[in-house]
């Protein structure tokens, strides 16, 4: 089941078919041992795996790939679809098996596979199939990538991410969830249309919960390094709450929509999976509101939890959280999210 995309360089009888077509430089030394390899391993290849995959590949972020799941067909068949566009992109070698043992030595493991909820299941239980579905993934993960960086796409992310920091025992700073990232990209989006400027202009984030308690920071959006809330006030323009309000609650329900639009959501996660991996793998030390271990930060003491907070991001994980001032509803706001997911995490007996 284990495949490269290079397809093996002996001819007939063993000859080496790359010493006959390239003529070897005189006094040639060997390759620096400084020379960087990355490797990313994403688990799972279904639609959000798979969106991950590609776009990895095409931002060409990764020397090698390593694909797991556990169906092993969909699974090759998948590999071997993107290795056939091996001539339309960045050359990466692209592995893929059912075994783990695949994934060994990878800088980044992506975890993006999941139960599905069954009609009529409650949350808690698709949780619990999820955290017995983690005790299968995680420990041979670590095995054979020790000093990896774990990055957890599968929801409910923040409870999936705080079960991946127990079961793999590393330090909270290698251990992250996607949390908000997409969330406030949708934000940045829609604020962006409503004020008619590029989204890349606009500094905006939702923090907390991944989910329904999630916490717009309105007190620190900024357009073009303009305050706007504060710019708002000095040109005496009111801006109803209801009109905040209404944006936010449009950034809770648009994967909603996606889903019931298509079935789910792909292309947004993709995007947003393969910025993070840029910013961790390339030492880029960028801010992004990803769901790290939360205790201690804005009187969050209530217990081990992970939401999401704007995190300085590197080649060694969560650099530190960003001191942003929230007002003192923004922190109630905060601090009840974490309530919310630490009550779901309760139940969970880890």
């Amino acid at each position: 089941m284990k495949n490269s995309s290079s397809s093996s360089s002996l001819g007939p009888g063993g000859l080496d078919l790359s010493q006959v077509f390239f003529k070897s430089i005189s006094n040639a030394a060997p390759p620096s041992p400084t020379k960087r390899h990355t490797k990313i391993s994403v688990i799972g290849v279904g639609n959000v795996g798979m969106a991950i995959a590609q776009t990895i590949l095409t931002q060409d972020l990764a020397d090698e790939l390593a694909l797991v799941d556990a169906k092993s067909d969909k699974l090759r068949g998948e590999m071997l679809d993107l290795q056939h566009a091996a001539a339309f992109l960045p050359r990466t070698k692209i592995n893929a098996s059912t075994d783990y043992s695949v994934t060994s030595g990878s800088d980044l493991c992506i975890v993006t596979a999941g139960a599905r909820q069954n009609p009529g299941e409650s949350r808690l239980n698709l949780l619990q199939r999820n955290v017995a579905l983690f005790k299968s993934i995680i420990p041979p993960l670590v095995k054979y990538s020790p000093d990896t960086t774990l990055l957890v796409v599968s929801n409910p992310v923040d409870v999936l991410t705080y079960v991946a920091w127990k079961l793999s025992g590393f330090p909270a700073n290698r251990v992250i969830g996607s949390g908000t990232n997409l969330d406030s990209s949708r934000f940045r989006f829609l604020i962006a249309d409503h004020l008619d400027v590029n989204a890349q202009d606009v500094q905006a984030y939702i923090v907390g919960e991944h989910g329904d308690s999630s916490v717009a920071l309105w007190s620190g959006i900024s357009v073009g390094g303009v305050p706007v809330l504060s710019f708002l006030e000095r040109q005496q323009i009111a801006l109803e709450k209801e009109t905040l309000e209404k944006i936010h609650q449009e950034v809770v329900h648009s994967a909603y929509e996606v889903i019931s639009l298509k079935g789910y959501t792909s292309w947004a996660i993709g995007y947003s999976v393969a910025n993070l991996a840029r910013t961790i793998l390339r030492d880029q030390r960028r801010i992004h509101p990803v769901s790290v271990l939360a205790k201690g930060f804005y009187g969050i003491d209530g217990g081990d939890v992970f939401l999401s907070l704007p995190a300085q991001l590197g080649r060694s994980g969560v650099l530190g959280v960003t001191n942003v001032h929230l007002t003192d509803e923004e922190i109630e706001q905060l601090r009840n999210s974490a309530k919310t997911i630490l009550e779901v995490q309760s139940q969970l007996g880890i």
